[in-house]
């Protein structure tokens, strides 16, 4: 009866968008305080990667353990365990006085915010049927506006105060969350079938390589930007690029996916490469334009692509498997791309979306050149 109620669902939409930003600043906090924790615990990129890797592969557990909880409709319950574990997790990292604690840390906070995502995506498909695509654009939209967030928490400088900030946010946002209502248990069913099509994994790999673009800006380009620009100087650089996402995403939403998808991963491709090559600051501000617009487009490009292929009443199971197609992304850009700067410098990052390009090829051929059944 509720999810009939306009004025019910308009309140509701606030809340979401709220979650949504709070969730995305979680990733990019952590970006502007790389250098500083570099440079405390003599870490190079690798080890450095490796501690912003640790968030995205938490978040695959998360992902599962959220699914089982929607699929029981209990999405409410799920949003408000996300929340306290994330929170717990940036209290520790705020406080933590080693690497150990510190990777403990970010892998609460990852296993917090897969939780979040698949809540608050759930909510949405939930809440507004028919408008699936328009309304996650906008959910994409608040996203990148908590990427700015994030940036901004991080240029309070250090490490306490950034992610102390952060726990209060979630603590504040954890009474609206524990308002909204869970959609009914049967609303949402799984069906692996969906895993067969070849529309889910060109929106996999899709989605995979605009992540794997946000996973190289926070954890690793900081390292290079860190030899012009201060922790600040970071922090607003990356507020900007968080405005860029949040306009690629919204306009992408008017638009056909597949064409958002290689126009967003074009300019990913390219953006990233001139941002590694480069030492001035003109052709960075162009390379941080690409990418930000990039990430926004092929995102909203990918998701579209997905809720094309499968129906949202069996997307459960796409939904997850997607997902965490896409924060292997966020896995392997710190990872991965720690490595590549660490041993052909920064130019070196362009390879990763360009790898990610050739496999979405494969598979687009592949899968058009396999017979139907």
């Amino acid at each position: 009866m509720w999810l009939r109620n306009t004025r019910a669902r308009s309140l509701a939409y606030p809340i979401l968008l709220a979650l949504a930003a709070i969730d995305s600043a979680g990733y990019s906090v952590i970006a502007p305080t790389l250098p500083t924790l570099a440079e405390r615990h003599d870490a190079g990129p690798a080890l450095i990667g490796a501690l912003a890797s640790t968030f995205p592969l938490a978040m695959m557990a998360g992902f599962a353990a959220a699914g089982r909880l929607v699929r029981a409709g209990r999405t409410r319950a799920t949003l408000l365990a996300a929340v306290t574990v994330a929170a717990v997790g940036a209290v520790l990292f705020a406080t933590a006085s080693g690497l150990p604690l510190l990777f403990a840390a970010r892998a609460l906070m990852g296993l917090g915010s897969g939780g979040l995502w698949i809540g608050v995506t759930f909510a949405t498909l939930a809440y507004w049927p028919g408008q699936e695509y328009l309304c996650m654009s906008r959910i994409y939209a608040a996203y990148s506006a908590g990427a700015l967030l994030g940036p901004l928490l991080g240029a309070l400088g250090g490490t306490t105060a950034p992610f102390l900030t952060y726990a209060l946010l979630l603590a504040l946002i954890a009474p609206a969350a524990a308002a909204l209502p869970s959609p009914a248990a049967d609303q949402f069913r799984s069906d692996r079938s969906a895993l067969r099509t070849r529309g889910f994994w060109i929106a996999a790999v899709g989605i995979m390589l605009a992540i794997l673009a946000t996973g190289a800006l926070d954890g690793v380009l900081p390292l290079h930007f860190a030899g012009r620009l201060s922790q600040a100087g970071i922090g607003l650089a990356y507020l900007a690029v968080g405005a860029l996402i949040a306009i690629g995403s919204a306009a992408a939403g008017h638009q056909a996916p597949a064409r958002m998808l290689v126009t967003g991963a074009v300019a990913i491709t390219v953006g990233l490469t001139l941002a590694g090559a480069t030492n001035a600051y003109l052709p960075w501000a162009a390379a941080l334009l690409l990418i930000g617009l990039g990430i926004g487009a092929a995102q909203t490009g990918a998701t579209g692509l997905l809720l094309n292929a499968v129906p949202t009443t069996r997307i459960v199971t796409a939904m997850i498997v997607w997902s965490q197609l896409g924060i292997f992304g966020y896995l392997a850009g710190p990872a991965l791309g720690g490595l590549l700067a660490q041993h052909l410098g920064f130019a070196a990052l362009g390879l990763l979306p360009t790898a990610t390009l050739a496999l979405l090829a494969v598979v687009n051929k592949r899968r058009r050149d396999t017979p139907p059944r």
